[in-house]
């Protein structure tokens, strides 16, 4: 069983970084706004951030236009010590489905949802290495539905694969998901009520 604090792990990398007075470049996949709230409230204090928007599990390109749409409101609304850009990936759904064939049937938060999250983990990598960024991380483990140890666990592979350093998160840690909430009610943002995909709505 899979006991690692990566909450703990983070917080050592950021002092780490801190103590040498560097600013790092991250590139964060996003799943949303409310989700991607708190995480750039956070880690803005120590990186440079291109927030990049990567989901085609989303059900339906109205839906997903919608919560690019309201990222980047977030983003242009909020103040931040460091820079935050955004990067907003094509629609393509094909790619989901193409990951997931065959897993359709499985559980909400099982194998379909673990080739979800490697495909825009993947899709991160690739582009962070292609901007010649130092970390890529995600948004994704602030949700107390999502599976953070197999996060980490896929991130810290995609690192070994692609040669960009992973950043270790568990950002439901330190009352993460319940700062989230409370900022989307600030910024009154669009709170979805399933996570993306056609199997998420069922």
């Amino acid at each position: 069983m899979n006991n690692i604090n990566y909450q703990k792990e983070l917080d050592k990398l950021i002092d780490n970084i801190s103590r040498e007075h560097t600013t790092p470049k991250l590139m964060l996949h996003a799943c949303c706004a409310p989700c991607s709230s708190y995480c750039l409230v956070y880690l803005s204090e120590y990186f440079d951030i291109t927030v990049l928007f990567y989901n085609p599990n989303i059900n339906t390109e109205t839906e997903y236009k919608k919560r690019a749409k309201e990222l980047k409101r977030l983003i242009t609304g909020m103040e931040f010590r460091n820079k935050v850009d955004y990067a907003n990936l094509d629609y393509n759904p094909d790619e989901f489905y193409g990951a997931v064939r065959g897993l359709e049937e499985c559980a909400e938060g099982r194998e379909r949802c673990f080739e979800c999250y490697r495909l825009r983990l993947a899709k991160t990598a690739a582009y962070a290495v292609k901007k010649d960024y130092d970390y890529f991380c995600t948004t994704l483990s602030i949700s107390p539905l999502k599976n953070a140890a197999k996060i980490n666990e896929i991130g810290s592979i995609l690192s070994e694969q692609y040669g960009v350093k992973w950043l270790p998160s568990d950002f439901k840690k330190k009352n993460g998901y319940k700062t989230s909430v409370e900022l989307s009610q600030k910024y009154n943002l669009y709170r979805q009520n399933y996570c993306g995909c056609v199997f998420s709505m069922r």
